[in-house]
């Protein structure tokens, strides 16, 4: 059930009898036939513990299963829409910034320390995002939001990405991610951007950039 971009700021999805669909509260713009819409309780595919986890993080953003046979118009905010595609690997993205996502996905929570160790710790600390992040896996699409337009950025072996924490939206495949400092400790006091940390990403897979650190 691949979405389609009208714009950069609205996809559709088209719906058939037995497929569903996540989105976030308030991201149905429009529709067309019948399609109903219900608060989900159980934190969509990733089941009861998915939904404790994203709330532990901090990441309580409600879902509503959308269902039936029709076409659906999503946006949100009037942010910019990126529409990425999931072959069986998985999408590591904060809640927050999911529009609307395929049913046929897994989703998860997975602690950022688990990857960075005590850096990825403090990389929730010092951006504001939280320190768990929404994990979608499977094959099938999601539609993310972000400030001012997204870039893929490449990563593979040898050549390492580093992004400003606050400019970060998710990033898919075998990747490792740890903060590293730009500046003495000494001079970081009240810096939060990517002056004084970069968030390095190592092995194989993309990460998706956003033009401006405005927070969602």
């Amino acid at each position: 059930m691949p979405f389609r971009e009208i714009n950069s700021k609205m996809v559709e999805a088209t719906l058939a009898p037995g497929q569903k669909l996540f989105s976030q509260r308030g991201a149905m713009l429009a529709y067309r036939g019948e399609v109903s819409f219900t608060p989900n309780i159980q934190g969509g595919q990733g089941g009861v513990a998915s939904m404790i986890g994203r709330r532990v993080a901090g990441e309580a953003t409600p879902l509503m299963t959308v269902e039936g046979s029709g076409t659906v118009m999503f946006g949100h905010g009037g942010h910019h829409i990126q529409v990425i595609n999931l072959s069986g690997d998985t999408l590591y993205v904060e809640a927050d910034r999911l529009l609307a996502f395929d049913g046929t996905l897994q989703q998860g929570t997975m602690f950022m320390g688990s990857q960075g160790g005590v850096m990825g710790m403090v990389r929730g600390q010092v951006t504001g995002q939280g320190l768990f992040t929404t994990t979608l896996k499977g094959h099938g699409a999601v539609a993310v939001m972000a400030h001012g337009g997204v870039i893929e950025l490449p990563i593979t072996p040898g050549r390492d990405v580093h992004v400003d924490p606050q400019a970060y939206v998710a990033h898919h495949g075998d990747v490792r991610n740890k903060l590293s400092t730009a500046v003495d400790w000494r001079d970081m006091v009240g810096r939060g951007s990517g002056e004084a940390f970069q968030l390095e990403l190592s092995g194989s897979g993309a990460v998706y950039v956003q033009a401006s650190e405005e927070k969602l």
